[in-house]
């Protein structure tokens, strides 16, 4: 599980959009945004969570902390971390 404060934490840290991890994810951009605006850890199903998750840990983000007491995200170092490029 991600919170909705890292998943905007995750969208800093990369330099990128909502519109553009919703398309990387393959997520509605309405429902990333309403995730974003969700308190703590939003309400998912069929794996949409999980695909914005993942979606930002192959760019590179690493979740740390409780999703929910201490959420948080860092950066994997640049030869570790994956990269959006060009779509």
């Amino acid at each position: 599980m991600i919170s909705s404060a890292q998943i905007r934490a995750a969208r800093a840290i990369l330099g990128i959009t909502a519109a553009v991890l919703a398309e990387r994810s393959g997520v509605d951009l309405r429902t990333l945004q309403r995730f974003e605006a969700a308190e703590s850890v939003p309400k998912s199903r069929s794996g949409t969570l999980e695909r914005i998750k993942a979606t930002l840990e192959d760019a590179g983000v690493e979740f740390i902390g409780d999703p929910v007491k201490s959420p948080g995200v860092q950066l994997k170092t640049r030869i570790e971390a994956g990269t959006f490029g060009d779509p």
